[in-house]
């Protein structure tokens, strides 16, 4: 049985998210130490004991995210689980920066700092207000590319996330989403909606956030990960740290091309995936694109446990 490791992105971020991991096993506790430290800050006091709307805003979200994903690796490590037990790893969005932190391509405090920048530069790049997203619910990729083609009216509005087979998000210009939202009713969507997210990521507002990035990651050390990368902008794999990092400043304003990388790993033999971390989005997402696949989601101990005996 061949399988993948993913890590979630922003929306799956809960107040006590990892504490109960971080209370069975020190090595997790560890994870959220050092990225307190790394940050200069107690950020897991916000993630087990704050306020849900701090924890969303996006320079929270993605540092804590990452922090919950890693303690759920370590936890599996102290079971007996390596990085190694995958063919591949994935992340969605920042899940990317969880995905190399956990293949060792990147250190722990150094992915704090680095989602603590690009949560700031991607809040940054567009005023609040000026930018929006919206899911189309119920057309695929090229119909939702089209749409937001006519939405956009000499504005900005792409599609940013290709989720899976039903769902696209499209991100830009608040009225240009808000176009594109009565123009995919009309051409059959089943749903459309705002989504409550801060800024409009994965598009072209977002170029001076890819800019900070590119700054930011140009003196990180990087070492090739332990298994390869199945990155957002090409849903392929990936080894090579250089060309990781010019992968990693490109998908700021690059779509997310879930739906493709999940089908890519699966045509690859991946015939089992875990989420690790917070939530089970993705698994909703993987079950709507690969019903072959089968999902595990590894967030607490008891999933920690269970997914180490199904490897004996």
């Amino acid at each position: 049985m061949s399988r993948a490791f993913v890590f979630p992105g922003q929306g799956a971020q809960s107040i006590g998210m990892g504490k109960s991991l971080a209370d069975a096993y020190p090595a997790a506790k560890a994870v959220f130490d050092e990225v307190d430290e790394a940050l200069g800050e107690k950020l897991s006091s916000l993630i087990w004991d704050g306020q849900q709307d701090e924890l969303t805003l996006t320079q929270n979200a993605q540092p804590a995210l990452m922090a919950t994903s890693l303690a759920a690796v370590k936890a599996l490590e102290a079971e007996g689980v390596g990085m190694d037990a995958a063919a591949f790893v994935a992340g969605h969005s920042l899940g990317e920066y969880s995905a190399l932190a956990a293949a060792g391509t990147l250190s722990i405090a150094d992915t704090a700092r680095l989602l603590r920048i690009r949560g700031k530069a991607m809040q940054e790049a567009v005023p609040v207000g000026v930018g929006a997203m919206a899911a189309l619910l119920g057309l695929d990729f090229e119909a939702a590319t089209a749409v937001a083609a006519e939405a956009a009216q000499g504005q900005v509005c792409q599609a940013a996330n290709d989720n899976d087979p039903g769902q696209v998000v499209v991100s830009g210009h608040k009225e240009a989403v808000e176009r594109a939202l009565e123009i995919a009713k009309s051409k059959g969507a089943r749903r459309a909606l705002l989504l409550p997210v801060s800024a409009p990521f994965h598009c072209e507002l977002m170029q001076p956030a890819a800019e900070a990035m590119a700054q930011a990651l140009s003196d990180v050390d990087m070492k090739q990960p332990i298994v390869p990368l199945v990155a957002n902008v090409r849903a392929s794999e990936v080894s090579d740290p250089a060309v990781i990092r010019s992968l990693l400043v490109e998908q700021v304003t690059g779509s997310v091309r879930w739906r493709e990388s999940v089908s890519w790993m699966a045509a690859k033999g991946v015939t089992e995936i875990w989420e690790i971390g917070a939530g089970k989005a993705l698994s909703g997402m993987i079950r709507r694109i690969a019903k072959e696949v089968t999902c595990r989601a590894v967030g607490a101990p008891d999933d920690v446990t269970a997914a180490a005996e199904s490897l004996k």
